[in-house]
């Protein structure tokens, strides 16, 4: 089957240059907090300090088509030398803060980028070194980069560094002298020139480097309004890596539309930002929305008397609505208007505020989002609407929409998008934000582009009849056990998240006899269990291997196969006394578990496992 939306091939813009030179220079554009104070900044100091940071790349050395390698936290500063390097006539190449000194190394080598940015030296959340120390470990390796610039550490000729004031200034006292070079190469950068090279995540084995033009962004950033995802005047909240397609994407539609952007300090400062700028949307990945619902079910099991126990009868009342809609059965219960005046109504107040009390919509994607998890937002009058995209589509190509939600499906396609499904259940997809290929893979490109434009997604899924797209897996994720019974694992990994206890979960079993799962827990969560149990004596990693514990394991795993075939069932699990991280090889930037790495790791366990 499928879908043909009407072609909107027609831009007002060329290139990625011009989105910015339609901004106009009284609006304001951003919210940025500088020294503890929320600022308003117009596009006018934009475009200015863009300029000059452009002008100072162009007399620094960068030629058009140059790549810049940008390695760095979100931020605004990211956006600025960003927009600078287009402005400039570069090629951005994002990575993402979290990496480590060998996945830094292997994309700036494999880029060949000719600049780096760093944002400073400080070390990250997860206690490593900071980034330009990160660069400085690698440097004797990157034979093709001349000079390392930092948003926010000053000039050090010992260490070849310019700052990032002094390349604007650098930039400033070129315009003195001479007229800016940006109209020019505003005026030269052709629709198929590249914009980006934009690497994967690496789920799958060594990260590819996808060639995105500036028509792919130009396309992506029109048709995100068109679509009617955001809308003119929307305020978003930015915390999304900008090394990722679905933060790059934002970014690209507020340079060239009339939407404002207020930049979270951090993802542990999100909800305080959000109370002090209260946007109007947030894009976020599934895990945010199941901490949200799991912090939830926390505070109310922690409730005591009255409270905790009206809020265990209505969380009982709800999961039987959960599953009725889930099954597409109407849900007939007397008690439950009760449970929404009385329960559901003070949650909902509660977690508005969290969010600053003028949430539009929430816009969802990066991974599935569990059905149970929509509901719930929805139950509580908050909107949000999942979508679908790729690196290869410069992110989402469909999205549901506020008032015309499916849950369950990633929407309908974006205007121009065309989408169907292949004979073994693939899904195909052909539109003006599909990728120009793999950088330097050809043999890759080939597999992934079909001679008449389609991308092979490699996700297996399915198109209603009024466009709505449904994922159920990953083709290379799906699992074919022993007995030839194939088993889509994701479904059930982010069903089992949603509990509060759970912190990762993988799926095993390819090739073997039945399904397994290796799962890693909250410590918080474990240790007010534990107190509950009267079990506080114990350190987390006994607790992990405590009879009670596993029992609670087992209790959510019974509830998640009693709506499984059998075939699909998890017979066996085992339970980690420690959590998976990027740093420890088990999670992607974006936290998606590396399944086959975790097989791999653990696979001595698995096949203890399996021996009885």
């Amino acid at each position: 089957m499928s879908t043909d939306t009407k072609h909107q091939d027609s831009y007002p813009v060329a290139n990625c240059i011009q989105l910015l030179q339609r901004q106009d220079p009284a609006k304001v554009a951003a919210h940025v907090k500088i020294d503890g104070e929320w600022k308003d900044i117009k596009w006018g100091e934009i475009i200015d300090r863009v300029t000059a940071i452009a002008e100072g790349l162009i007399d620094l050395g960068l030629k058009s088509g140059d790549r810049v390698a940008i390695f760095a936290d979100t931020a605004y500063e990211w956006c600025l030398i960003d927009f600078a390097q287009l402005c400039a006539g570069g090629i951005s190449v994002p990575i993402y803060g979290s990496n480590t000194p060998e996945e830094v190394a292997y994309i700036i080598k494999d880029s060949g980028a000719k600049f780096v940015v760093v944002d400073s030296d400080q070390a990250d959340h997860h206690k490593g070194p900071g980034r330009f120390s990160r660069v400085k470990a690698v440097r004797d390796r990157l034979e093709s980069v001349e000079h390392v610039i930092a948003l926010k550490m000053p000039s050090s000729p010992e260490d070849k560094l310019i700052s990032l004031d002094d390349l604007e200034k650098r930039g400033r006292a070129c315009l003195e002298t001479r007229q800016s070079s940006i109209p020019g190469i505003a005026a030269a950068v052709g629709e198929q020139d590249l914009s980006c090279i934009l690497y994967t995540s690496g789920t799958a084995g060594t990260p590819k480097g996808v060639m995105l033009t500036h028509r792919n962004w130009v396309s992506q950033s029109f048709n995100v309004m068109r679509s009617g995802v955001l809308k003119p005047g929307d305020q978003v909240m930015l915390f999304l890596p900008l090394a990722h397609s679905f933060g790059r994407a934002v970014e690209m539609t507020w340079m060239g539309q009339d939407i404002t952007v207020s930049f979270a300090e951090s993802i542990e400062r999100l909800l305080d930002n959000a109370k002090e700028v209260h946007p109007t949307v947030l894009p976020a990945v599934p895990r945010v929305f199941e901490k949200a619902f799991n912090r939830v079910v926390a505070q109310g099991r922690a409730a005591e008397g009255i409270q905790g126990s009206a809020f265990d009868w209505a969380m009982a009342l709800f999961e039987d609505y959960a599953n009725a809609k889930a099954a597409g059965k109407p849900f007939r219960s007397l008690r439950f208007p009760i449970a929404r005046q009385l329960v559901f109504s003070k949650i909902s107040q509660k977690l508005k505020a969290q969010f600053g009390g003028r949430i539009r919509c929430f816009v969802s994607g990066g991974a599935p989002l569990t059905p149970r998890i929509a509901y719930f937002f929805d139950l509580c009058e908050m909107n949000i609407t999942e979508g679908f995209g790729m690196t290869e589509t410069c992110a989402p190509t469909h999205c549901n929409l506020v008032g015309a939600v499916k849950v369950g499906t990633c929407g309908p396609p974006f205007p121009g998008v065309e989408a169907k499904v292949a004979e073994d259940g693939e899904i195909l997809l052909r539109g003006p934000q599909i990728m120009k290929g793999y950088y330097n893979l050809p043999k890759e490109t080939e597999e992934a582009l079909t001679p008449d434009g389609w991308l092979r997604t490699g996700d297996i899924g399915t198109v209603d009849d009024e466009g709505f797209m449904t994922i159920t897996d990953r083709k290379k994720d799906l699992i074919k056990t022993s007995g030839g019974k194939y088993v889509a694992p994701s479904e059930i990994e982010n069903e089992l998240k949603t509990n509060a206890i759970i912190s990762q979960v993988s799926i095993q079993g390819d090739k073997r006899k039945f399904i397994s799962a290796l799962f890693t827990l909250n410590a918080d969560e474990v240790r007010a269990f534990a107190e509950n149990k009267s079990l506080g004596e114990l350190t987390f990693a006994q607790l992990t291997k405590s009879p009670e514990v596993i029992a609670e394991v087992q209790k959510i795993v019974d509830g998640i196969n009693a709506r499984q075939p059998s075939y699909a069932t998890i017979k066996k699990f085992i339970v980690l006394d420690h959590d998976w991280s990027q740093e420890s090889g088990e999670l992607t930037p974006t936290l998606k578990v590396k399944r086959r790495v975790v097989g791999e790791k653990y696979k001595k366990q698995l096949d203890e496992l399996y021996r009885d």
